[in-house]
């Protein structure tokens, strides 16, 4: 199980998120999405290549970095993805389960 972390966040205390798994950083904590997004999809792309049902997205760093690689694990994993939501009252992370195939229901 790996959790893939968007971005990099210095100075902050990650290690709770290694319940779910091991850590690997998708980008630097320097690095913003610039207005053409395809060197920051190639790098994510190549790094999760790999992303499979036991994986889990850590929704951490720049809004658009974070956009970019749930489109992308949701494209390699068939519709369907894990991530860690930090809760602040609680002080750690919860998984969230998406499926993009499960049917919406109209309200």
């Amino acid at each position: 199980m790996t959790v893939y972390i968007v971005q990099e966040m210095r100075g902050r205390d990650l290690s709770d998120a290694l319940a779910f798994g091991e850590l690997e950083i998708l980008l630097p904590s320097n690095e913003q999405t610039s207005y053409s997004t395809q060197p920051t999809l190639k790098h994510m792309n190549g790094v999760l290549s790999r992303f499979c049902d036991d994986d889990y997205l850590l929704l951490a760093g720049d809004p658009a970095a974070i956009a970019l690689a749930a489109a992308l694990v949701a494209k390699i994993n068939n519709g369907k993805f894990k991530m860690l939501k930090w809760d602040r009252k609680e002080s750690k992370y919860f998984p969230l389960h998406v499926s993009l195939n499960a049917p919406v229901r109209k309200t």
